[in-house]
């Protein structure tokens, strides 16, 4: 590839396009006109005599080779964000797109609401939360920063621990005040429960029935959390749910706190590649921080009973 070939410009167009799906919607992140965007990706598909896009009624999708090249773009930009970190004083201000990779209701519950704390001294920073029921892989690029319930395996993933977090068993205080009585464990097993779909449990932390009582079985089943969250709220079910999560709903109590409290741990996971580059460090270090800070809301202290 000759050196005008690997102008860092057509990638960075080229980026944009793959991450928005349409010209229009690249050129406002990259503030330019549509045509200039179009003008890149044409100026990149002949130097790799390649066509990387399909354009159908929903927008710009990549072909197989268009993929192949979005590694190599991501990785150039890695590269390029991390020249720019070495190389700019104190003063500059950090910038780039960072994606997140997170479990659905840390993603959406915990995460996205305190954001803005972030954006308000980085504002030309873009993050991108991808808040789901899965595991993200950071070989694949389906995120810069993945938040998991496990430490890395791998010896190429930066990994630090954030928090331990509590589970306990919840219900609405109407259903708990109009339900059988509990007492024990064991009278858990008369009352219906909402948990996750065996098949779709996207880690081994997440099976809590086997641990409670081996008869205890939910009765209505969802592959994610938040699902479960206000099946919950609906005050006809109990839910075994993160401390963290039920702390925001006033009507959600906890059912015998002192019996059932599982403990897990959250995780993030930076790829060794990346976690120099300024823009990913920022936003690494404010979620280890915001996490840090909360730890009594992941804990379930100061729970009402």
């Amino acid at each position: 590839m000759a050196a005008r070939k690997q102008n860092w410009d057509d990638f960075r167009y080229f980026l944009a396009v793959a991450r928005t799906g349409t010209l229009s919607a690249a050129a406002e992140r990259l503030a330019t006109e549509h045509t200039t965007v179009a003008r890149h990706i044409q100026s990149l598909e002949h130097d790799l005599n390649s066509r990387l896009f399909h354009k159908s009624n929903v927008g710009y999708i990549l072909t197989p080779a268009g993929q192949r090249v979005l590694e190599t773009a991501e990785t150039i930009e890695s590269a390029y964000m991390l020249s720019r970190a070495a190389s700019d004083s104190e003063e500059n201000e950090i910038e780039g797109v960072v994606r997140i990779g997170a479990p659905d209701a840390f993603g959406s519950m915990f995460l996205a609401p305190r954001m803005h704390e972030l954006m308000q001294k980085n504002p030309r920073l873009e993050i991108e939360i991808f808040a789901a029921p899965r595991i993200f892989s950071l070989w694949k690029r389906e995120a810069d920063i993945a938040i998991s319930l496990s430490s890395a395996e791998h010896l190429r993933i930066a990994s630090r621990r954030l928090t331990d977090y509590r589970l306990f068993v919840y219900g609405t205080r109407s259903y708990v005040d109009r339900a059988p009585a509990i007492q024990s464990v064991k009278d858990l097993e008369s009352h219906p429960f909402v948990g996750y779909v065996e098949e779709g449990l996207f880690a081994p932390e997440l099976n809590y029935f086997d641990i409670i009582g081996p008869k205890l079985q939910p009765h209505i089943r969802s592959s994610a959390l938040l699902p479960q969250v206000f099946t919950t709220l609906g005050g006809n079910a109990l839910g075994i749910l993160p401390a963290y999560i039920a702390a925001s709903f006033r009507e959600l109590v906890p059912v015998l706190p002192d019996e059932i409290c599982l403990t897990r741990s959250f995780h993030l996971h930076v790829h060794q590649d990346h976690r120099r580059a300024a823009h990913i460090k920022v936003v690494a270090n404010f979620i280890a921080g915001l996490v840090q800070s909360n730890q009594a809301l992941f804990l379930g202290e100061n729970m009402s009973a």
